[in-house]
């Protein structure tokens, strides 16, 4: 029987598989999501820079939420990434979740970030 670790290997790679064929067409959303905290990037592989980030340490929100791990924390950061994303210029992403289920926090932050104007 498969662990949950090795289903989580198996999807990580997976979906990095199919990413690279989208790296070089648009700039990717990177997730990260960790016991306490949530951060996410919009990331220009072919260029190697980092357009916008944002995460549920940043200053402008340290005071205004409850914790990092819930998922008011999560819309509130992809918001603020897709705005500051649209402020560089870039309205399209590919959506890089890290391997983790399109579930919770994840889900959050995209509908967030769909609402605030990127489409992915």
């Amino acid at each position: 029987m498969i662990s949950k670790q090795e289903r989580y290997q198996f999807r990580k790679e997976r979906t990095r598989k199919n990413l690279q064929a989208n790296a070089f067409t648009r700039p990717r959303l990177s997730v990260y999501r960790s016991a306490r905290y949530l951060y996410a990037q919009v990331v220009d592989d072919s260029k190697g820079l980092t357009l916008a980030a944002a995460s549920s340490l940043d200053k402008e929100l340290k005071g205004k939420l409850k914790s990092g791990k819930c998922l008011e924390t999560a819309k509130v950061v992809g918001t603020l990434v897709a705005k500051r994303a649209m402020g560089k210029g870039v309205t399209e992403v590919c959506f890089d979740r890290g391997g983790r289920i399109f579930h919770g926090r994840i889900k959050a932050l995209a509908d967030a970030a769909r609402e605030a104007g990127l489409k992915f």
